[in-house]
């Protein structure tokens, strides 16, 4: 099978001037050298494709695969994770991961947790503030908890994030509003333990391969897996593998969202612990890093001794049950 592989390139964007900030989603070098290794491994032959703007010129020019491997992130718009596979949807071109309904969904925190909360799984309570005037209309008990509404690998979070006071939360929010150009997801603070579940599979299928809890060290920005904290993690954070008992209550409430919201193939959903121990969905990521040796994926499945091959091979052979017969 010809695979081709769709990816936002990191160095690219800092070429061009983006900051390191705001190329913090994009894919290094050897992230793509990685997955390319594995699916050579697993008897494909592949091609480069790299971003939206290339996929679309060599579409144009008439260029087809049997399947794209996408990890396109997007720069630009709340819907920017959703317009690779659109794009390949107009072409009918199968991929892996999520459709551009979900991943749409998923980007959006504070439509994920409406729709996670009518399942019936836990989640924190919320609000949402699109505009400087909202902040004062935010009514949940504090301390609360402020990060961009549409963000990923902890940007726009730190140690400020967890917030305890009407004012602090007008001056957090009120950065966070003109920083990012989106609203404000602001949740009530969980003060428990944190944890991110693997999954990999759809439906009925699908499969919580692990559980892996996030420790900040003492030297870590406080409060929060944040962007600086995720960005040193080597120096700042200790993964470990979930004891039983707490990876139980997180797998049944990672797949109850996984499968509630139709995630395909493989990601990540972040749980934390309220304080009473109850398990409570924080986000999904159904575009999780796949770096074989930063993306916590990956990381877990290390903890867990499975190859980094198998995980790739997992996600494409789950993918292929949906290529057309």
């Amino acid at each position: 099978m010809t695979i081709g592989l769709t990816y936002d390139l990191r160095q690219d964007y800092l070429d061009a001037g983006y900051s390191r900030e705001q190329t913090a989603e994009f894919d290094r070098a050897d992230t793509i050298e990685g997955i390319e290794d594995a699916l050579l491994a697993l008897g494909h032959r592949t091609q480069r494709i790299g971003n939206i703007k290339n996929l679309v010129r060599r579409l144009a020019a008439g260029e087809r695969w049997d399947m794209v491997f996408n990890i396109c992130e997007g720069m630009f718009g709340l819907g920017r994770e959703a317009q690779v596979p659109a794009l390949l949807d107009a072409y009918e071109i199968p991929y892996t991961f999520s459709g551009p309904l979900i991943l749409a969904l998923a980007l959006d925190k504070g439509m994920t947790k409406t729709l996670v909360r009518s399942f019936g799984v836990p989640t924190p309570d919320f609000a949402v503030v699109a505009v400087a005037e909202d902040i004062a209309a935010v009514s949940l008990p504090f301390p609360l908890f402020a990060k961009p509404l549409a963000e990923g690998t902890g940007k726009g979070i730190d140690s400020r994030s967890k917030v305890d006071s009407p004012r602090q939360l007008a001056v957090v929010c009120g950065e966070l509003l003109a920083k990012f150009s989106q609203p404000v997801l602001v949740e009530t603070y969980l003060p428990g333990r944190e944890f991110t579940v693997g999954i990999v599979g759809s439906g009925s299928e699908a499969e919580a391969i692990g559980v892996m809890e996030v420790l900040l060290k003492p030297e870590a920005e406080a409060n929060a897996y944040s962007y600086v904290n995720k960005e040193k993690y080597e120096q700042l954070v200790h993964y470990a593998l979930a004891p039983a008992l707490e990876a139980a209550a997180c797998r049944d409430v990672a797949l109850r969202a996984w499968r509630g919201l139709g995630c395909l193939d493989g990601g990540r959903i972040d749980v934390k612990m309220d304080g009473g121990g109850v398990v409570n969905f924080i986000e999904v990521n159904p575009l999780a890093g796949l770096n074989p040796v930063h993306s916590d994926l990956p990381i877990l499945c290390r903890l867990l001794g499975i190859p980094y091959r198998e995980l790739i091979a997992r996600i494409v052979a789950s993918a292929s049950r949906r290529l057309p017969r």
